[in-house]
């Protein structure tokens, strides 16, 4: 959705329109693979994100986030403990103590092995001292949907991926792992806040192949930083609740790795790898 509303705001700025592919699977890495074997002209990019900086780590692909040429950070997200409106659970405090009593009984579905939920739910569990049956699914949606559904108990996933449901009143989130209360769910506290300290987020936005020139990535950072300032992608992402801010090339670069090597010290840390 992300990569349709930059497409769509992107038309101002660039003479050719971009067309958006969908490549699912293996957390990602079908569709970031395609990309970085792609001829680096700067006519083949992604829609890049934290998975990259996760997934090699557990062992499940030998791609890494140097095989990319980061164009432009265009968004952030944290993770939302989320749960079932009428579940019995009104505050973080009161799951987290029900899930120590329970010793894993109960499920929490995350957006796949080896996604970003997927380590924010481990992380939790190292953090709060609980533990937890974990559910992947093939994305975050699919896990809201058995949340909904009452096969899962609760989903760690961004605050976009369940907004819609919160505020139809169907499922209530009860924290977020961010350093600070979200715009539009100000009622809902940090993890932080509650004595559990972990700040962990998703992140997106566009790369292309290692190797494509400077001028070409340039070129495309400066559509990137115009198009986030239109109202049609700030329509969309405020409407899906979604995190939006520019971050340039070399910004981004710095914090892939800075995340790349966060992400490597907690998957050795919980034990993650294959």
């Amino acid at each position: 959705m992300l990569a349709r509303a930059f497409a769509e705001a992107a038309k101002k700025h660039f003479p050719q329109p971009f067309t958006v592919v969908n490549r699912p699977g293996a957390s990602g890495m079908i569709g970031h693979g395609e990309m970085i074997n792609a001829k680096p002209d700067g006519y083949k990019l992604a829609m890049v994100f934290a998975e990259i900086v996760i997934v090699p780590h557990l062992g499940l692909t030998k791609l890494s986030y140097e095989d990319f040429a980061p164009i432009a950070l265009l968004n952030t997200d944290p993770a939302a403990i989320t749960v079932r409106a009428e579940a019995p659970w009104k505050t973080i405090d009161e799951f987290i103590a029900d899930s120590r009593k329970k010793n894993g009984e109960m499920k929490m579905g995350n957006s796949g092995s080896g996604s970003i939920w997927h380590l924010a739910h481990s992380a939790i569990e190292a953090k709060a001292g609980v533990k937890y049956t974990a559910v992947p699914f093939g994305g975050a949606a699919p896990a809201a949907v058995a949340l909904l559904g009452g096969h899962i108990d609760a989903v760690a996933v961004s605050p976009a991926e369940v907004a819609a449901q919160v505020q139809a009143g169907k499922l209530r989130m009860l924290a977020v792992a961010a350093d600070k209360r979200l715009r539009g769910f100000d009622q809902v506290p940090t993890l932080r806040e509650r004595g559990i300290d972990i700040s962990l987020a998703t992140w997106r936005g566009l790369a292309a192949p290692k190797g494509t020139p400077p001028e070409i990535i340039g070129m495309l950072g400066d559509v990137a930083r115009k198009a986030v300032e239109e109202p049609v992608i700030k329509e969309v992402t405020d409407r899906l609740s979604m995190g939006l801010g520019y971050v340039d090339a070399e910004g981004f670069r710095a914090m892939m790795k800075r995340d790349n090597d966060t992400y490597r010290a907690l998957v050795q840390q919980l034990g993650l790898k294959g």
